[in-house]
């Protein structure tokens, strides 16, 4: 009988030979993305070389045929970093996102782009906006809302003067750290975060810090930045942040509720077209008189339409005056989607698709 070290190397060379296979098949993939590329840049024109709605067609495929022992969601991650290395090799991308290194932000581009993209940090959420719109950057990653805490009401205004569209969304699993230089919460005397960070973990700050100042930063990023530098201070943040600023976690996983998520949108200069499976984000403003938010939601129930979200901002254009942030199920392309749009525009006073793209895969 074999041994259990035969056994062992022969499953060992097994593996080896299938790596092997593997790798010219990657390598045959990355050869055909260049091909790809050849083809657009021959054809003239504005080429597009990232397609959210063939990603995600390709990313929806990858799980519906795996089989196992790897699960759906880790074996499209997997093809998401071959997708994104193959793609580096057609067009190298930049993509924006709210900074400094280190933030969820960051963490939802990747997750998004995969990790062949240069990510781009920048302070605040206009300048993302910014930098895609003035071509500095392929694409912008930025919050939108939370699970726990609701809306992220900047991203919401920059979207009322902005000319970009929403091509992606990406929904990310919040897990807060606490993180200090200092070896105990006793030696904690204040706590920096983002406002909605300290939100989402305030019961946990009740019970274990209810003492400490907490103050508002920029970003969980810079919360690190600054507990890095400053004595008796702490910062909610993410596990990411901990390692790049040289920081240990006093508490981990922090956040007051489970499944605490936030979803980003993803914004560039071009519409998406349809993928099957997407979402519409709409901006709508109506008269200020009886009946007009229910006339405003009429044409979705007419047409069999499902939706999601619907957040109410100032319009700043007069006081009292408001607009309709929506998400609805479909893709402005589809039939029923753009009758229902169709009806809605008599309705309102303003309606503006910002985008319609793939649901979120990963």
């Amino acid at each position: 009988m074999a041994s259990e070290e035969e056994k062992l190397q022969a499953i060992r060379q097994r593996i080896d030979e299938l790596d092997a296979q593997l790798q010219q098949l990657i390598n045959e993939r990355a050869s055909l993305a260049q091909e790809v590329a050849r083809v657009k840049l021959e054809a003239g024109g504005e080429a597009q070389f990232y397609r959210p709605e063939r990603e995600a067609q390709v990313l929806r495929t990858v799980r519906e045929r795996n089989q196992g022992p790897l699960d759906a969601e880790e074996m499209a991650r997997l093809f998401r970093e071959i997708m994104s290395a193959c793609l580096a090799l057609e067009q190298p991308m930049k993509i924006a996102f709210l900074g400094p290194e280190g933030t969820y932000t960051q963490a939802a581009a990747l997750k998004h782009f995969g990790h062949s993209v240069t990510t781009v940090p920048l302070a605040v959420v206009d300048e993302v906006f910014r930098e895609v719109e003035a071509g500095t950057a392929d694409f912008g990653v930025v919050p939108v809302e939370n699970s726990t805490e609701g809306v992220v009401t900047h991203t919401l205004d920059r979207f009322l003067v902005s000319p970009l569209s929403v091509c992606g969304e990406v929904e990310l699993r919040i897990h807060h750290q606490l993180l200090s230089k200092e070896d105990s919460l006793s030696k904690i005397t204040r706590v920096y975060s983002h406002q909605q960070s300290l939100g989402q973990c305030r019961e946990w700050l009740d019970a274990n810090l209810p003492k400490i100042e907490r103050i508002e930063v920029s970003s969980n990023a810079e919360a690190a930045r600054r507990a890095a530098k400053e004595a008796g201070t702490a910062a909610i943040a993410s596990e990411a942040a901990s390692e790049i600023y040289g920081l240990t976690v006093l508490a981990a996983n922090i956040e007051d509720e489970p499944d605490n998520t936030t979803r980003f949108l993803v914004i560039g200069k071009n519409g998406t077209p349809p993928s099957g499976e997407d979402k519409t984000t709409l901006l709508i403003s109506t008269r200020n008189e009886p009946g007009a938010l229910f006339r405003l939601l009429e044409p979705f129930s007419r047409n069999n339409i499902s939706m999601s979200r619907i957040e109410s901002r100032p319009s700043r254009r007069a006081m009292w005056d408001y607009v309709f942030f929506v998400d609805i199920n479909g893709h402005a392309e589809e039939p029923h989607v753009a009758q229902a749009l169709m009806e809605l525009e008599k309705e309102t006073t303003l309606l503006k698709i910002l985008g319609s793209y793939p649901k979120a895969v990963l």
